[in-house]
């Protein structure tokens, strides 16, 4: 095969493994999720600046606001789709280094109609200086596939806004032990990053006994996500890869001067999973770095690491104060399922059940926002706390919103 020519393709910057990357993705588009007509299923609230924005500092945007967001290394669109069906307001740019993947990237977001403005270009997220700057940055499991993480990391660092949020996924050494040997054994068989090696590796998982732990591992962990061919060859046939524990991960963003700001999956790393009594207490007891290792020790099953990151020390607001919390905007997580109505999910896809109070808050909200769209507002109004048309004490409908906010139903913002 002839590799993919990117000085012509005007890639400009990219390191060593760009026209080999380049090249496996053009055979394999990455992800290999189904093209279908209409919106996203369901919805992921790590591309939705808001709810994100709420998630890593407990304050959301006043309202759905015209951000620039930067999808770096966007493959065949999976997530530029959601970024643009969750922030119907931005301009996103979405970038990468496969004409094969980008070519049904735009096939898919021709086919889900999103309200956002998109643009794609194949780029390599070295070479984006002047493009910035982007209140969000999502580049998911793609600096691990360059020959040099590092720079990726400092080429995106400069094109965030001040303050802005950038969320990454990369590769974790400890639950990718077994991908690990069936790389390197498919590597002793000559397997190659093509259709045949493809069937080799499908044949070596099939060849192995039963009771051969890497064949129950994949079998248990991996076969239904390694069911489309594109992600079977993205896990076990890669010819570019990196992977971290928690400290050289730690390293990679004081390099690239960075601040980490929270695991994106934060019940993972949850000691309450694992320890109780005696031992939680001593846990608890632990800097939050140290906390992080202990579970990072405890669970062997931890395959990446997906976080937040600014350039900005950003503060946190837990709405304790009832003066800042009535000055408050109200608005309805857009990442919820089963609204209207008692029984949801939650941002994180797990039940959560609103007791009366709650819901009838939440249509008291939902029926102003309904009335400020009917009157076609140019710009939304802000709702606040006083403007519900409720008959309960102060005390109350604080305790309500709060509770509600706490369990991610409820974004609150804050005017400057």
């Amino acid at each position: 095969m002839v590799k993919p020519d990117f000085e012509a393709a005007g890639l400009g910057a990219t390191d060593k493994a760009t026209p080999v990357v380049g090249a496996f993705y053009d055979r394999f588009p990455y992800p290999g999720d189904p093209l279908q007509d209409g919106p996203p299923p369901g919805y992921n609230w790590r591309w939705c600046n808001r709810a994100a924005r709420s998630y890593c500092t407990g304050v959301a945007p006043i309202s759905p606001a015209k951000i620039r967001i930067l999808d770096a290394g966007c493959g065949t669109g999976v997530s530029t789709d959601y970024l643009a069906h969750l922030n119907p307001l931005a301009e996103v740019l979405a970038v990468d280094i496969s004409a094969g993947a980008l070519d049904v990237a735009r096939e898919r977001l021709k086919r889900s109609g999103p309200p956002a403005q998109v643009r794609f270009e194949q780029r390599s997220l070295l070479d984006l200086a002047g493009e910035g700057p982007f209140v969000h940055i999502n580049s998911v499991g793609v600096l691990h596939h360059l020959e040099n993480p590092l720079n990726g990391l400092k080429a995106l660092a400069p094109l965030l806004a001040p303050g802005g949020l950038l969320h990454l996924f990369l590769y974790a050494d400890g639950g990718r032990w077994e991908i690990h040997r069936i790389q390197r054994s498919l590597a002793l068989l000559g397997a190659a990053s093509d259709g045949e090696g493809l069937r080799l590796g499908r044949e070596l998982l099939n060849q192995l006994p039963e009771q051969n732990r890497l064949r129950q591992r994949h079998e248990q962990r991996w076969a239904i996500d390694t069911s489309a061919d594109a992600n079977f060859a993205d896990m076990y046939l890669h010819p570019q890869e990196t992977s971290y524990n928690l400290q050289r991960l730690w390293q990679l963003v004081e390099e690239a001067q960075l601040t980490f700001l929270a695991f994106s999956n934060r019940e993972q790393w949850n000691l309450a999973r694992f320890l109780q009594g005696e031992l939680l207490e001593r846990a608890q007891a632990l800097t939050q770095q140290q906390q992080w290792l202990l579970v990072e020790a405890l669970d062997p099953d931890i395959s990446h690491f997906e976080f937040f990151l600014s350039n900005a020390e950003l503060p946190w607001e837990s709405w304790g104060s009832n003066e800042t919390l009535w000055q408050a905007t109200l608005e309805r997580n857009s990442c919820l399922w089963g609204w209207p109505g008692k029984s949801l999910l939650d941002q994180d896809l797990k039940p959560l059940s609103l007791s009366n109070e709650q819901f009838e808050f939440m249509q008291c909200l939902d029926a102003l926002k309904s009335l400020d769209a009917a009157k076609n507002a140019a710009e939304a109004v802000p709702v606040r706390l006083k403007d519900l048309n409720l008959d309960w004490e102060a005390s109350k409908i604080s305790a309500i919103a709060r509770g509600l906010w706490g369990a991610g139903v409820l974004l609150l913002g804050l005017e400057n």
